[in-house]
């Protein structure tokens, strides 16, 4: 029976683990295929039962491995996958889900996101959103990569308040949407989903993390991962291949940083002052 994990809500009521599983690089080399799904099952046995991917990550690939991952327990798993900004019309969206489906072996995306924005009008993205749910392909919508400027746009679009989630890179050494996004994001009932939360493990050799992971005898990524999700409003979806770092991610939540761990982060990597660009990777 796989292990309860802490959640946040969302505006729909449902109820996600704050704790997930990222696929960015994974279904590029067929030699690693066993290891990324052996790592995603764990995963799920730990009680880390998002998932995110994307059409875009090793063209498909990445949805692969997580179908194979999920067969036969299809309904244990929330689902996330994106879809690139180029196939953001209304057909194009409708044509990306249906390719991802047969991806991901399913018959619904449980939260369907546009992975950033270009040209087409948020309003056509949103109604192509909104066919997708009315016919049960997704359950929920939302956006990835939007600064407070987007959001507000978004806001004020036909059904544009039934965006579930932003998907942001958000990590101790990118800390911007602390200024102003983070906070809008929490009035609004809108979780973030963190995304390279260890920023693609440079966080697990950074020095400045040394003293209050030497406190609780874990490592600096396991550290720089409780922060990020000692955030109230605040889901992360970190990624692994090896089983050794699925399990080091699930013990990160179980870490209580306290408020001198705090101080000690802040003095090392400094809040914003100021608005900062929303960074991206």
């Amino acid at each position: 029976m796989p292990s309860i994990l802490r959640t946040t809500r969302l505006s729909t009521g449902d109820e996600v683990p704050i704790l997930g599983q990222g696929t960015w690089g994974m279904g590029e080399k067929p030699n690693r295929r066993a290891d990324e799904v052996a790592a995603l099952r764990l995963g799920l046995e730990l009680g880390m039962s998002l998932i995110d991917t994307a059409e875009m990550y090793g063209d498909g690939g990445a949805e692969e491995i997580v179908g194979e991952a999920v067969a036969g327990r299809r309904d244990e798993v929330f689902i996330v996958s994106k879809v690139l900004p180029t196939h953001a019309s209304r057909l194009g969206v409708a044509t990306a889900c249906a390719n991802s489906l047969k991806r991901l072996r399913t018959d619904r995306i449980d939260l369907y996101l546009l992975h950033w924005r270009l040209g087409t009008p948020l309003a056509e993205t949103v109604a192509a959103f909104e066919l997708l749910k009315a016919a049960g392909k997704i359950r929920h919508w939302g956006v990835s990569n939007f600064d407070i400027a987007d959001m507000i746009e978004l806001a004020g679009v036909a059904k544009g308040n039934s965006v579930q989630t932003n998907q942001v890179l958000y990590n101790l050494m990118r800390r911007g949407i602390e200024y102003d996004l983070l906070p809008w994001c929490r009035q609004h009932g809108i979780p973030i989903m963190a995304y390279s939360p260890v920023e693609h493990g440079v966080l697990a050799e950074d020095g400045r993390l040394a003293k209050v992971a030497k406190r609780y005898g874990v490592s600096r990524s396991q550290i720089a991962l409780a922060w990020v999700l000692r955030q109230e409003g605040v889901i992360a979806i970190p990624k692994a291949r090896k089983l050794e770092h699925v399990r080091e991610n699930r013990a990160a939540l179980d870490i209580r940083l306290i408020p001198a761990d705090l101080q000690d982060l802040d003095h090392a990597f400094p809040p914003p002052t100021v608005k900062r660009t929303l960074e991206m990777l």
